[in-house]
């Protein structure tokens, strides 16, 4: 009976230390995946306030500004969903935690009373003449043996046993203190979204108040946009003509001089679409495509060939592919810009202050070829992909 409970008590102790410690490693993997996230959103954040303020500093547009608040305020939503997430987990592991500790406790309160009932039991028979008898009173020869090695081994066992119970104990103690931290690191989260809520909270009244003061001033703001929109076509008109130039004239969009053309280098670019590095980190605040006036619905705003990448000022900016450099041009609203070929495929980095390759130099992929200029308040790199004579919306070339 005894030796049952000796294999009781160590069966016990083994489900009390595999079922502590089996939660843990998967929240933790998942937590640090959300924190990376939080990073990267935190980072897109704080290059948007930086241009708020270089804007503000220089009385730039309303209508910049108004693009960067609303692009800062979907960061911060994206930033609040995160920690809404990053709560959930947080309160679905302390639930379990508290449960598993609950239930191990109760392992622990079973192994500790059947550990007292055998330390009792040998203090009751500890008189050698109980033992002898114990043996001796054996049914045969076998038996006896079999008492003897129990007998032998009771002590060893019991202080085995009770070293086993003191780790059960530690471990415990351990998955309490673990506990009361993640109670912490959750309780940090919510004061850091209460405050994330009260900053877009301001943001919000921030792009109310541009709103009003662009619905005050549309005849000057409507300037700014013709002003725009003439920037945009003159180098739409740019990047056509070098394009066509460099694809033998061919108004269809396919090479007339195909032998100039390096098909297996246009065929690898076009094999690595949605795999391409980025020239540069940041958040895109402004799309590929058709878009309308934030206040202004019904008026069109230029149709934009790329997309516009806000980052830190000085920021270099690297090529997305092998390819050769074609043409470097400088365009008002634009000042330089690259336009690299990649065979019948082009890549064009606009908005750089000062440039480190020039027309004919070959480039390979990651190759730093200048850095973002800071004009009007704003950090931008303008970024196009084209096929052909054919624009592209660069976000579906490069990688998620």
């Amino acid at each position: 009976m005894r030796a049952r409970s000796g294999s009781y008590l160590l069966t016990i102790l083994v489900i009390i230390m595999a079922g502590m410690l089996c939660p843990v490693p998967a929240y933790s993997q998942n937590t640090k995946a959300q924190e990376a996230r939080k990073a990267r959103l935190q980072k897109e954040i704080e290059i948007i306030d930086s241009q708020l303020r270089t804007n503000a500093s220089k009385s730039s547009s309303a209508l910049n500004r108004l693009a960067l608040v609303r692009k800062k305020m979907d960061a911060r939503k994206e930033l609040l969903e995160e920690s809404d997430r990053q709560i959930a987990g947080f309160t679905k592991a302390i639930g379990a935690m508290e449960k598993e500790i609950k239930a191990a406790q109760q392992r622990l309160d079973t192994l500790s009373e059947y550990y007292t009932r055998l330390v009792r039991s040998a203090y009751k028979n500890r008189n050698t003449k109980v033992w002898y008898m114990y043996i001796l009173a054996s049914d045969n020869l076998g038996q006896a043996f079999r008492r003897y090695g129990y007998l032998r081994d009771l002590s060893a066992q019991m202080k085995v046993q009770a070293e086993k119970i003191i780790e059960a104990k530690a471990a415990l103690e351990s998955e309490k203190a673990s506990l009361q931290e993640l109670k912490k690191e959750a309780e940090a989260v919510r004061k850091e979204r209460a405050e994330e809520v009260a900053r877009l909270q301001a943001e919000e009244t921030d792009s109310r108040n541009l709103v009003n003061q662009l619905e005050r001033n549309r005849k000057k703001y409507q300037g700014e946009l013709d002003r725009k929109r003439r920037e945009v076509d003159a180098l739409n008109r740019e990047i056509e003509r070098i394009i066509r130039n460099a694809m033998g004239g061919s108004k269809s969009g396919k090479a007339s001089g195909s032998k100039e053309i390096d098909i297996k280098l246009a065929n690898e670019f076009k094999a690595n679409k949605g795999k391409l590095p980025w020239p540069v980190e940041g958040p895109v605040v402004d799309r590929f495509g058709q878009n309308y006036h934030p206040v202004y619905t019904k008026i069109k705003l230029h149709f934009n060939n790329g997309i516009n990448i806000a980052v830190s000022p000085g920021t270099g900016v690297k090529a997305v592919f092998d390819g050769v450099v074609k043409q470097i041009v400088v365009m008002p609203g634009y000042n330089k810009c690259v336009l690299i070929q990649h065979g019948d495929y082009f890549s064009f980095y606009c908005k750089l202050g000062s440039v480190s390759v020039k027309a004919g130099d070959k480039v390979k992929t990651g190759q730093e070829i200048g850095t973002v200029d800071t004009m009007n308040g704003e950090t931008q790199l303008h970024f196009q992909i084209w096929s052909g004579r054919t624009p592209q919306n660069p976000e579906i070339w490069l990688r998620p």
